[in-house]
């Protein structure tokens, strides 16, 4: 996990007129917690199935070269499940945090663990986050931190994130998975334009 660089305080301006001030298109925030906590309790019972199935060979099949396999999109969502951890704490304390490189600062998936391996640490982690989550009241959505490329972001900004890097990650493990299927179903690729990957 990378460490903290930045100790300077933030200013935490909690505005709950602002909270509720959201787009249509965007779940109102008396929801978000909920919802968020519900997607993030659902990604590592998908990986837990997807990795004691009888597929395990596709999991490190990479789509093309420079993209990821499923195992290292789990890889990924292993690091950063401690870097949201991280920033969690950082929002509650009042401190800034640092951006993550996942090309500099991730891991490579070990070749002495199983699939099944990382999906189980991938849980443990996950349950201690949405743990931490519970503790997260709708005026702490309003708490603001500098992130170092980003700038100022909110706690409710930082949760919507989270759950769409959890969502954006198992779209891409799968579309990957997909890959030797797509090509080897013929004419029936033609169903599968958008999904196919060019090597």
């Amino acid at each position: 996990m990378c460490g903290l660089r930045y100790h300077d305080k933030m200013q935490i301006e909690i505005n709950v007129s602002k909270i509720f001030d959201y787009p249509y298109a965007r779940l109102p925030m008396t929801d978000i917690l909920t919802t968020v906590r519900g997607v993030l309790q659902t990604t590592p019972v998908r990986w837990t199935n997807l990795t004691q199935a009888d597929f395990l060979e596709v999991l490190t099949i990479a789509p093309a070269p420079g993209e990821w396999s499923a195992l290292e999109c789990l890889q990924h969502m292993l690091d950063t499940e401690q870097v949201f951890q991280f920033r969690l704490q950082a929002f509650m304390k009042g401190e800034d945090f640092p951006a993550f490189n996942p090309d500099t600062q991730g891991s490579k998936p070990d070749q002495n663990w199983q699939p099944a391996d990382y999906a189980e640490k991938f849980t443990q982690l996950r349950i201690e986050s949405v743990k931490a989550l519970e503790k997260v009241t709708l005026e702490d959505l309003g708490r603001k931190a500098r992130h170092q490329e980003l700038g100022i972001v909110t706690l409710g900004e930082f949760v919507n994130e989270w759950a769409a890097h959890d969502l954006n990650h198992t779209v891409q493990a799968e579309r990957a998975m997909m890959q030797p299927f797509l090509r080897g179903c013929g004419p029936w690729q033609v169903y599968f334009k958008d999904h196919m990957v060019s090597r």
